[in-house]
């Protein structure tokens, strides 16, 4: 009997190593993915001027903003479209958005309410890490795109339509930032 119970504590153990390995390689190849996109806006000439690394998270800045940059703790107003992200965006993966042109070339319609710019206070509002992250240093004015793994959005858990350690992409168009 208690050969059997060690055999089964040694399976239980095996099991929880193979969920976080395969984990680690769900998101090492999520970040490859995101790394090869990077690299083909770079490439192919598209409006991405530069790569900005934080805390997980990528951002392709496709126009400059100006001003101050944000803090981890400052105010920001900006619109946004959210997309689950396996290499590429489209809006068969878009999850959310308050960007009216985004919504209108999915095929969504927002209300008046809906389509207002987003503000928050970045130490008062319930942000995924990844996001946080990539709206760090953002500049008013500045439009933007932000990667990360499962690992830095909803992790094991599903959020709606979006399925559980799912890649995220959020397009941004900041509209003003302040650090008071």
């Amino acid at each position: 009997m208690k050969l059997r119970n060690l055999a089964l504590v040694f399976m239980c153990i095996a099991s929880v190593s193979c969920v976080k390995q395969k984990l680690e390689s769900t998101y090492n190849s999520q970040e490859n993915r995101i790394d090869q996109y990077i690299e083909k806006n770079r490439i192919s000439g598209t409006d991405t001027l530069r790569v900005v690394y934080n805390g997980g998270a990528s951002r392709l800045v496709t126009k400059e903003g100006n001003g101050p940059e944000l803090s981890a703790d400052g105010n920001i107003a900006f619109y946004y479209a959210g997309y689950t992200f396996s290499g590429s965006i489209s809006n068969s993966n878009l999850f959310s958005t308050n960007h009216q042109q985004t919504a209108t070339q999915a095929g969504w319609t927002l209300s008046e309410e809906d389509a207002k710019a987003l503000s928050i206070n970045m130490n008062d509002y319930k942000l995924l890490p990844g996001l946080k992250s990539g709206l760090t240093g953002v500049k008013g004015g500045e439009e933007c795109q932000i990667l990360f793994t499962g690992k830095y959005g909803f992790g094991n858990k599903a959020f709606g339509i979006i399925p559980a350690n799912s890649a995220l992409v959020y397009k941004i168009w900041v509209e003003s930032i302040s650090n008071d």
